[in-house]
């Protein structure tokens, strides 16, 4: 049987690479690759695949949004979500809205492969930082970042902002995701911005490239 995948990443080459790998696999055709939300959702009501890959950070309508609006689709679709963000914020917003595995960029390929069998057969994937995270959270235990190890002066929700604004989220998208109004985001940013020595947002989002996050 073969497994049929849409997936969604606002990265071209990115999604030519995935594509390049789930395709050498065994069993796993690509039969639709997007950049967004919205087409995700328009291409899965078109081709009700049996797999949807998909990244959090998109223009629009991002990968929590369409989750849900997947789910109401196609109840039991298995999402597997392939992002940079391994914070609880993310992690948690995914599965709450349903996804049913979440791996973290830097999988390599036959990590993901698996992941799109596993969830394919009706398994929960997570790949380990996550799974750590989750551990974590249900233990009670606190595990560092990588925001919070490369700027530990930044409360949890400046983290929450760079991390955001590391992937070129406007202050107008950060604030919708993270619930908060546009002038708390202004002051967190502000606040950002002086306490990584930096005259803007894009010297502030370099920094964190520098530093593994949001690249």
């Amino acid at each position: 049987m073969t497994i049929r995948v849409v997936l969604a990443d606002d990265h071209p080459m990115y999604r030519y690479g995935l594509t390049a790998v789930l395709e050498q696999a065994d069993g796993i055709d690509v039969v639709a690759s997007v950049r967004d939300g919205a087409a995700l959702v328009d291409t899965v009501r078109d081709l009700s695949p049996d797999v949807v890959l998909t990244d959090l950070s998109m223009p629009g309508l991002d990968g929590v949004a369409a989750i849900t609006q997947l789910l109401g689709l196609q109840p039991e679709l298995p999402i597997l979500v392939l992002t940079m963000h391994e914070d609880d914020a993310h992690v948690f917003a995914a599965l709450r809205a349903g996804a049913r595995g979440y791996l973290v960029k830097g999988a390599d390929g036959a990590e993901i492969v698996r992941a799109v069998y596993s969830v394919a057969a009706g398994e929960a994937v997570y790949g380990g930082a996550v799974a750590r995270r989750i551990v974590a959270f249900y233990s009670g235990r606190e595990v560092e970042s990588p925001v919070a190890r490369a700027f530990p002066d930044l409360t949890p929700r400046e983290r929450e902002v760079l991390e955001l604004l590391a992937t070129g989220c406007r202050n107008h998208e950060i604030a919708r995701r993270l619930g908060m109004s546009d002038k708390t985001v202004r002051n967190h940013v502000s606040q950002v911005l002086t306490k990584l020595q930096v005259p803007d947002r894009t010297a502030a989002a370099l920094k964190a490239h520098e530093s593994g996050i949001g690249g």
